[in-house]
Order: C-alpha cells, then sequence, then structure tokens
C-alpha cells in the first residue's frame, strides 16, 4: 500500500475515533443533564409529599388539641357543677363546726 493512502487511512481512523468520541461525551452530557432533571423532579416530589405529610399531622394535631380541649372543659364544667351542688353543704358543714368550735369554748 502507498504511504499517501496509508496516512489517508490512518487520517480517517482518527476522525472517525474523534468523531465516536465527541458522540460518546455528547451522549454522556445528554445523560447527565437528564438524570439531574430527574433528580430535581424526584427532589420536587418528595417536597410535595413531605409538605402534604406535615399539613396532614398539623391538622391531626390541631383536631386532637380541639378534642382535649372540649373535653378538658366538659370536665371542668362538671366539676363546677358537682361543687356548686356541694355548695350549701360545705356551708352549713363549716357553720356547723364554727358553732361547735365556739360552744366548746364557752
Amino acid at each position: 500500500m502507498p504511504r499517501p493512502e496509508v496516512l489517508e487511512r490512518i487520517k480517517a481512523a482518527e476522525e472517525e475515533a474523534e468523531e465516536i468520541v465527541a458522540e460518546a461525551e455528547r451522549d454522556r452530557d445528554d445523560r447527565i443533564a437528564e438524570a439531574r432533571e430527574r433528580a430535581d423532579e424526584i427532589r420536587a416530589e418528595a417536597e410535595e409529599v413531605a409538605e402534604r405529610r406535615l399539613d396532614e399531622a398539623e391538622s391531626e394535631i390541631e383536631a386532637e388539641a380541639t378534642k382535649i380541649r372540649e373535653e378538658g372543659q366538659a370536665a371542668r364544667e362538671k366539676l363546677i357543677a358537682q361543687a356548686e351542688s356541694q355548695m350549701d353543704e360545705a356551708v352549713e358543714y363549716a357553720i356547723t363546726q364554727f358553732e361547735e368550735a365556739v360552744h366548746a369554748q364557752t
């Protein structure tokens, strides 16, 4: 094979290799860009899920707090009613004790 032909084939092979490398680099860059885009999508989805779960948890906590406050208020009202119903007895008891103490001193 004459020398110029060999040099031409070598040059053509080098150009083909450069094209293959350039195509591989473009493919790599495209894949990296796609992976980054998908990672951003996954991150955004995860943030949405986390935000939704946080909102749900806050709603559940608020509902539970409301329930506890209502139960506490009902218990308070019951205790007040019981205390008021026993007020006359307590006053009468206190007066009786006071009178007995006064009579005991005289």
